[in-house]
């Protein structure tokens, strides 16, 4: 769609200049675009790892669950487990991909997952609390994953509505608008040179 825009010489510089600032611009949100999504298919690939590994390891843990609670009075497990001492300090902090920020997590552990008497409890309660400790980091892991790949993901978007804007509608319509104006001042030259010509006509006497 042709710009409505004067046609004149400055306008058609203008344009010309907006037309060459747009291709640039398009070319490099194309470049960050394909990074994007570089970025995105190998994280894919460490998500798909990281959450496989974790499932294995929470089901594991409430496989020991289980067998802790058939093994251990039900009123005595819960009461074992009513005081935890083990205490998890989440620190965020951001790491940068292109011009996006990223989380990443760093955990803090302090105190001790065991928050009872080994005197009433059974072995597997035990085990089900050494397995559940340490499947935490894998968790946390999982989980700056999961947020970095939707950031991503919307940035990926954002991108190509941009590159699509671009390539579909701003440039066609600058370059369209910039044909129209050439040949705008092309019929304004030849009718000034007509006038021109008929005047020394006129000039002469013929």
């Amino acid at each position: 769609m042709k710009l409505q825009v004067s046609a004149t010489r400055m306008e058609l510089l203008r344009l010309k200049k907006r037309l060459d600032l747009a291709r640039r611009g398009h070319k490099l949100l194309k470049d960050k675009q394909d990074e994007l999504m570089r970025q995105l298919l190998d994280l894919i690939e460490t998500l798909r790892d990281l959450r496989t590994k974790a499932e294995e390891q929470l089901q594991d843990v409430y496989r020991s669950f289980l067998a802790a609670r058939l093994w251990t009075d039900e009123q005595m497990l819960e009461e074992a487990l009513s005081f935890p001492r083990k205490v998890v300090d989440l620190q965020v902090q951001e790491r940068r991909i292109m011009n996006l920020r990223v989380p990443v997590l760093k955990p803090r552990l302090e105190g001790d997952i065991y928050c009872y008497g080994f005197a009433h409890t059974s072995g597997e309660l035990d085990a089900c609390l050494k397995k559940l400790d340490s499947v935490l980091e894998d968790m946390v892991k999982l989980s700056e994953a999961e947020k970095t790949l939707r950031l991503l993901a919307d940035e990926i978007e954002r991108t190509r509505r941009r590159v699509n804007a671009l390539e579909y509608i701003l440039i066609p319509n600058l370059q369209q608008t910039i044909k129209y104006i050439e040949m705008r001042l092309e019929e304004i030259e030849l009718e000034t040179l007509t006038r021109l010509m008929r005047v020394k006509k006129i000039i002469r006497g013929e």
